[in-house]
Protein backbone atom coordinates (compact mmCIF):
# COMPACT_ATOMS: atom_id res chain seq x y z
CA UNK A 1 0.00 0.00 0.00
CA UNK A 2 1.35 3.62 -0.53
CA UNK A 3 0.70 6.87 0.80
CA UNK A 4 0.66 9.50 -0.97
CA UNK A 5 3.21 12.55 0.73
CA UNK A 6 1.32 14.94 2.34
CA UNK A 7 1.34 18.55 -0.47
CA UNK A 8 2.82 21.24 1.34
CA UNK A 9 0.73 24.62 2.25
CA UNK A 10 -0.39 26.19 -0.83
CA UNK A 11 0.01 23.11 -2.78
CA UNK A 12 -3.00 21.42 -2.42
CA UNK A 13 -6.59 21.33 -4.47
CA UNK A 14 -9.42 22.63 -2.84
CA UNK A 15 -12.04 25.27 -2.83
CA UNK A 16 -10.12 28.44 -4.48
CA UNK A 17 -12.34 31.02 -1.89
CA UNK A 18 -10.68 29.25 1.17
CA UNK A 19 -6.95 27.89 -0.25
CA UNK A 20 -3.73 30.09 0.88
CA UNK A 21 -0.84 30.13 -1.42
CA UNK A 22 2.23 30.12 -0.92
CA UNK A 23 3.79 33.56 -2.36
CA UNK A 24 7.78 33.04 -0.65
CA UNK A 25 9.57 31.34 1.85
CA UNK A 26 10.80 33.84 4.78
CA UNK A 27 12.93 31.13 6.94
CA UNK A 28 13.60 27.78 7.22
CA UNK A 29 15.70 25.99 9.66
CA UNK A 30 16.19 22.40 9.08
CA UNK A 31 16.49 19.75 11.42
CA UNK A 32 17.37 15.94 11.97
CA UNK A 33 13.90 14.52 12.60
CA UNK A 34 12.01 17.58 12.01
CA UNK A 35 12.45 21.11 9.95
CA UNK A 36 10.63 24.34 10.59
CA UNK A 37 9.71 26.83 8.10
CA UNK A 38 7.95 30.01 8.03
CA UNK A 39 6.24 30.74 4.42
CA UNK A 40 4.33 34.20 3.66
CA UNK A 41 1.25 33.16 2.04
CA UNK A 42 -1.33 35.02 -0.07
CA UNK A 43 -5.22 34.73 1.50
CA UNK A 44 -8.41 33.90 -0.15
CA UNK A 45 -8.89 37.68 0.03
CA UNK A 46 -6.03 39.01 -1.39
CA UNK A 47 -4.39 40.29 1.68
CA UNK A 48 -0.91 38.55 2.87
CA UNK A 49 -0.24 37.00 6.04
CA UNK A 50 2.45 34.24 7.29
CA UNK A 51 2.25 30.86 8.17
CA UNK A 52 5.10 29.06 10.50
CA UNK A 53 5.04 25.59 10.35
CA UNK A 54 7.16 22.19 11.03
CA UNK A 55 7.63 19.76 8.49
CA UNK A 56 7.61 16.56 9.19
CA UNK A 57 8.38 13.44 6.76
CA UNK A 58 5.49 10.99 8.49
CA UNK A 59 5.18 8.22 10.72
CA UNK A 60 3.89 4.95 11.84
CA UNK A 61 1.71 3.51 14.97
CA UNK A 62 1.39 -0.11 15.44
CA UNK A 63 -1.26 -1.94 18.16
CA UNK A 64 0.14 -5.06 18.60
CA UNK A 65 -3.21 -7.01 20.17
CA UNK A 66 -1.90 -10.84 21.12
CA UNK A 67 -3.95 -13.83 20.43
CA UNK A 68 -6.13 -13.52 24.29
CA UNK A 69 -6.70 -9.46 23.14
CA UNK A 70 -3.79 -8.17 25.56
CA UNK A 71 -2.14 -5.21 23.83
CA UNK A 72 1.49 -4.95 23.81
CA UNK A 73 2.77 -1.13 24.67
CA UNK A 74 5.81 0.23 25.32
CA UNK A 75 7.29 2.30 28.28
CA UNK A 76 10.02 5.25 27.62
CA UNK A 77 10.93 8.69 28.63
CA UNK A 78 9.98 11.84 26.59
CA UNK A 79 11.66 14.52 27.09
CA UNK A 80 9.81 17.20 25.71
CA UNK A 81 6.84 16.67 28.56
CA UNK A 82 9.88 15.32 31.07
CA UNK A 83 7.75 11.92 31.82
CA UNK A 84 7.49 7.99 31.31
CA UNK A 85 4.76 7.36 28.89
CA UNK A 86 3.04 4.24 27.97
CA UNK A 87 2.64 4.25 23.86
CA UNK A 88 1.60 1.82 20.95
CA UNK A 89 5.29 1.27 19.18
CA UNK A 90 6.12 4.01 16.61
CA UNK A 91 8.22 5.29 14.59
CA UNK A 92 9.03 7.98 11.76
CA UNK A 93 9.38 7.14 8.30
CA UNK A 94 12.95 7.56 6.49
CA UNK A 95 11.75 9.62 3.53
CA UNK A 96 9.73 9.40 0.67
CA UNK A 97 10.06 6.10 -0.35
CA UNK A 98 9.96 4.57 2.62
CA UNK A 99 6.88 1.83 2.48
CA UNK A 100 4.33 2.67 5.67
CA UNK A 101 3.93 -0.98 6.11
CA UNK A 102 7.45 -2.05 6.35
CA UNK A 103 8.35 0.67 8.68
CA UNK A 104 5.62 -0.39 11.26
CA UNK A 105 7.06 -4.03 10.87
CA UNK A 106 10.73 -2.47 11.68
CA UNK A 107 9.35 -0.73 14.37
CA UNK A 108 7.29 -3.25 16.21
CA UNK A 109 10.41 -5.46 16.20
CA UNK A 110 12.59 -3.25 16.85
CA UNK A 111 10.99 -1.69 20.27
CA UNK A 112 9.24 -4.83 21.38
CA UNK A 113 11.24 -7.68 20.06
CA UNK A 114 7.56 -9.40 18.21
CA UNK A 115 6.97 -10.17 14.99
CA UNK A 116 3.43 -10.09 13.31
CA UNK A 117 2.07 -12.60 10.82
CA UNK A 118 -0.96 -10.08 9.57
CA UNK A 119 -0.63 -5.81 9.42
CA UNK A 120 -3.81 -4.24 8.45
CA UNK A 121 -3.98 -0.52 8.08
CA UNK A 122 -6.49 0.67 11.18
CA UNK A 123 -6.44 4.68 9.40
CA UNK A 124 -4.43 7.23 8.63
CA UNK A 125 -4.44 11.06 10.26
CA UNK A 126 -2.98 13.89 10.40
CA UNK A 127 -1.77 14.67 14.24
CA UNK A 128 -2.09 18.50 14.42
CA UNK A 129 -2.99 20.32 11.10
CA UNK A 130 -2.68 23.90 12.08
CA UNK A 131 1.18 23.57 12.49
CA UNK A 132 2.43 20.13 11.09
CA UNK A 133 2.65 18.71 7.95
CA UNK A 134 2.71 15.10 9.69
CA UNK A 135 0.92 12.10 9.03
CA UNK A 136 0.89 8.96 10.96
CA UNK A 137 -0.49 5.60 9.83
CA UNK A 138 -1.89 3.39 12.44
CA UNK A 139 -1.79 -0.66 12.10
CA UNK A 140 -3.57 -3.29 13.55
CA UNK A 141 -1.01 -6.41 13.96
CA UNK A 142 -2.15 -9.44 15.14
CA UNK A 143 -0.38 -13.52 15.00
CA UNK A 144 2.17 -11.80 16.91
CA UNK A 145 5.69 -13.80 17.70
CA UNK A 146 7.74 -13.14 20.54
CA UNK A 147 11.54 -12.92 19.90
CA UNK A 148 14.24 -10.15 21.32
CA UNK A 149 14.04 -6.19 20.77
CA UNK A 150 16.57 -4.53 19.07
CA UNK A 151 15.73 -0.58 20.00
CA UNK A 152 18.27 2.07 18.46
CA UNK A 153 20.88 2.77 20.60
CA UNK A 154 19.50 6.28 21.96
CA UNK A 155 16.07 4.28 22.77
CA UNK A 156 15.28 3.36 25.99
CA UNK A 157 11.84 1.04 25.67
CA UNK A 158 10.23 -1.71 28.03
CA UNK A 159 7.54 -3.62 26.75
CA UNK A 160 4.13 -3.89 28.95
CA UNK A 161 1.41 -5.73 27.85
CA UNK A 162 -2.12 -4.99 28.85
CA UNK A 163 -5.33 -5.62 28.50
CA UNK A 164 -8.09 -3.31 26.75
CA UNK A 165 -9.83 -2.77 29.75
CA UNK A 166 -6.40 -1.69 31.63
CA UNK A 167 -5.44 0.55 29.17
CA UNK A 168 -8.64 2.24 28.93
CA UNK A 169 -8.77 2.81 32.50
CA UNK A 170 -5.23 4.43 31.99
CA UNK A 171 -6.44 6.36 28.97
CA UNK A 172 -9.75 7.70 30.89
CA UNK A 173 -7.21 8.40 34.20
CA UNK A 174 -5.24 10.29 32.03
CA UNK A 175 -1.95 7.94 32.89
CA UNK A 176 -2.01 7.06 29.07
CA UNK A 177 -2.34 10.54 27.07
CA UNK A 178 -0.22 9.46 24.39
CA UNK A 179 -2.71 10.76 21.07
CA UNK A 180 -1.63 8.15 18.54
CA UNK A 181 -2.29 5.62 21.50
CA UNK A 182 -5.85 6.88 22.28
CA UNK A 183 -6.56 7.40 19.08
CA UNK A 184 -5.67 3.35 17.72
CA UNK A 185 -6.89 1.84 21.24
CA UNK A 186 -10.30 3.48 20.02
CA UNK A 187 -10.25 2.83 16.09
CA UNK A 188 -9.55 -0.98 16.96
CA UNK A 189 -12.71 -1.22 19.01
CA UNK A 190 -15.25 0.67 16.36
CA UNK A 191 -13.40 -1.83 13.90
CA UNK A 192 -14.45 -4.59 15.82
CA UNK A 193 -18.26 -2.95 16.64
CA UNK A 194 -17.91 -3.02 12.79
CA UNK A 195 -17.29 -6.28 12.12
CA UNK A 196 -19.98 -7.52 14.56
Amino acid sequence: MTHKRIPQTGRRRGRDDLRETRTRTLERMPGKAVSFRVDEVRLPNGRKAVRGYMEHRGAVAVLPVLGDGRIVFVRQHRYPVGEDTLEIPAGKLNGPGDDPAARARAELKEETGFTAARLTRLLSFWPSTAFSTEILHIYLAGGLEKGAPCPDEDEFVDAEILTFKKAWALVRSGRIKDAKTVIALQAWKIKELENR
